[in-house]
Formats: C-alpha cells, structure tokens, sequence
C-alpha cells in the first residue's frame, strides 16, 4: 500500500523556481517516515515535475527568528487571503493586501521575507498558494485545545465567544474558585474549581491557557502551569509572568492599550 501523505510538518523552503516541503506519514507498525518533497515552480507558481527523497523519521524545522511582531500578524495575513480568495481572487499585490489590511505594503513584504519568496516581482501573489503556506504554517489542520482560568466579566465573554471564527483553537474547559467541586457548565463549557486544575487540564487534553484571574492570583496559577508542561498562555492580568523559557507567553493588557489610544488622540494633529 503507498504512503498518504496525510500531513504536512513544515514548508521548509518557497522560492521563485523550487517549493521544499517535508512530508510526514504514519504507516502503522512502521511508524512515522518523512520525505523530503521537491516541486517545480513555474512563472504562477503552479507545481509542475516533483521527486521525494526519504529523510527518516522526523521533519526538523528551520532555525528562523521571526520577530514577535510579525507573529501576530500572520493570522491577519491568513484571514485577509481568505477574503480574497472566497472573493474569486487569484492573485494579489502587497499594494492590494496593505490596502484591505491597513498595514504598509513594506511591512508586508518583510514579514513574507522571513519564509522565503512567496512572491515573484511582477506577478504579485497566488491566493492560493498564499493561504496554503499559511494555512499549514499556523497548523490551521489541527486543533488546539485551550484552558481558561478565571470566568469572571471577561472569562464569560471569552468562554461565549469560544474563538468561533478560529477552526483550530476552542475553550475546552474552565476554572473558577466559585464553581463547585464536581463542576458546572457555563455557555457549554465545562467549568470545575481550581483544586481540579492539574487532573481536568490532562483529562481535557488542554495545551494553552487563558489567564483572567484576579492580579495576585496570577504568578500562582502560573506556577501551576509551568509544572503541569503547559506550553503557552494568553496573559490579561497586568502581571508580568516568570515563566521558563520553554514556554511562551502573550500579554494583553486592556488598560495599557487604553491609555495607548488616549495618548494617540490627544497627541495627534
């Protein structure tokens, strides 16, 4: 029986001539084995001949520092492409995407630059191509299991929201000193006291978490986390977390952005 390629690791390589992608597929009893895809491009970036070379059993993916910066904005990157294409799109300028997009066509291009030519000079963007590279890049074919902490004002907003538009990330399950032992269900989440924290966590299979706990509670739960292998969290206490460096943390801090805005308006003109 031939080997399906039923997932795609890392697009390790994208140029104007050659698209390198590492191809990795479970072939039961045998286990995982990859492949190293080489497809020829033409002029609109359309595969033409290919060949595969067995690299073993793991994709390695390339050492690139992406700014932060850039970080955040490539979900934008893929939500706009996805705009364009349910448009009928099948290509595009940085000019076309700073326009829809609001951020400067340079911008754009550096960002892109950290992956490679994505692009050819002259001929724009393949939509397509483009939100594939994207798509497989944020890993939009596997879902990501979220633990929030803290469903106060903002906890049950998030929990009601459940990132509908995001098909790969959703709230799994909750914590609240004010829910019972045994647990409850709010907006249809599961939501337990955090005496559960470290057995629910594992049972609902949550790798992230959502922090809206109250200030002084933070570094604790936090602590908590780090022992439990929790690999990121999405801060919005004001409290900048201690955290090992193995795992990975954002903070949104509502008031700062706040009095960013004010300073904006009052400064602007």
């Amino acid at each position: 029986m031939g080997t399906s390629y039923a997932t795609m690791d890392t697009l390790l390589v994208a140029t104007s001539l050659v698209r390198l992608t590492c191809f990795c597929s479970n072939r039961g009893s045998s286990g995982k084995e990859c492949y190293i895809v080489l497809q020829c491009l033409n002029d609109q970036h359309h595969v033409g001949n290919n060949f595969q070379m067995y690299i073993g059993g793991e994709c390695v993916k390339p050492d690139i520092k992406i700014p932060q910066a850039t970080t955040k904005r490539l979900p934008l990157y893929y939500r706009f492409l996805k705009n364009f294409s349910n448009e009928g799109k099948k290509r595009i300028s940085s000019q076309e995407l700073s326009d829809a997009m609001k951020i400067d066509s340079a911008t754009i291009r550096r960002d892109f630059s950290y992956f490679g030519a994505l692009g050819k000079k002259g001929y724009g963007y393949d939509v397509q191509y483009l939100l594939e590279f994207f798509r497989q890049t944020l890993d939009q074919d596997e879902a990501m299991n979220v633990a929030l902490i803290g469903v106060g004002n903002l906890g049950n907003g998030l929990l009601k929201y459940n990132f509908q538009k995001n098909h790969n990330t959703r709230i799994v399950v909750a914590f609240d000193t004010k829910a019972p032992f045994e647990g409850t269900t709010v907006s249809d989440i599961p939501v337990f006291h955090p005496d559960r924290l470290e057995e629910m966590y594992e049972e609902f299979g949550a790798e992230l978490a959502i922090l809206t706990v109250p200030s002084r509670s933070a570094q604790m739960m936090t602590d908590r986390l780090v022992k439990m292998n929790a690999k990121g969290i999405l801060n919005f206490t004001p409290v900048r977390l201690s955290v090992p460096e193995t795992l990975k943390v954002m903070n949104i801090d509502l008031s700062v952005e706040l009095q960013a805005l004010i300073y904006l308006v009052r400064n602007s003109g």
